[in-house]
């Protein structure tokens, strides 16, 4: 019972995310009350509360999440997969729809987009968006650590992959909304992991 009742909990949280994300790209993150979030999923504001402290927060854990998931599917992957096959691996698959987003699917792509970018544009964000990347970097690390059989804390290499690693995910994002999604994610993602594991050579 205890697992189940977990596991509705995450998919409630991963629910508000969604809505919130959802709402603020089509209307704008100061016309999207938390009430309107919670409307959407179908439970109360005070359910709401019990998850986040603020839009913001909610609409980062998503980002949080799937960074999360990444480090996880890095721990629990083939052992002897080489490192940057299993981390791009990793991170594509986090761009599958969940049910949350199947239930409310996004809007047409080039609309999408534009809601996106100015999304990721307003600055009431950009403390949550840093505060998620620096905790999702940190676990990322020590998940390429356990593989490489480095030090998260002491070693350089864990570190600079998982900072470079976070880092190509932003720059995908970026292009991605920058063009109106004529780019689809996986293919950037892929291009950008690749180029990174070629250790960036000058073009």
């Amino acid at each position: 019972m205890s697992g189940l009742r977990e596991r509705k909990k995450e998919a409630t949280r991963a629910a508000l995310s969604w809505a919130a994300i959802r709402l603020t790209v089509e209307r704008g993150f100061n016309a999207v009350k938390v009430e309107d979030i919670a409307e959407a999923v179908g439970v109360s504001s005070r359910t709401f509360n019990n998850y986040f402290s603020s839009k913001a927060e909610a609409i980062a854990f998503r980002h949080l999440e799937r960074s999360l998931r990444v480090a996880a599917e890095l721990r629990h992957g083939p052992p002897g997969e080489p490192l940057w096959e299993a981390i791009t691996r990793a991170v594509l698959r986090q761009l599958e729809p969940g049910p949350e987003v199947r239930h409310m699917p996004p809007q047409e792509p080039a609309e999408w987009a534009a809601g996106l970018r100015v999304m990721l544009a307003e600055p009431a964000l950009e403390a949550e968006m840093l505060r998620a990347s620096k905790i999702a970097e940190k676990e990322l690390a020590s998940a390429v650590a356990d593989r490489t059989g480095t030090d998260s804390e002491s070693d350089l290499y864990p570190r600079l992959v998982a900072a470079n690693v976070m880092a190509t995910n932003s720059v995908a994002i970026e292009l991605h909304v920058q063009d109106g999604a004529e780019q689809p994610m996986e293919v950037l993602l892929s291009r950008a992991l690749k180029m990174l594991a070629a250790g960036l050579p000058t073009p």
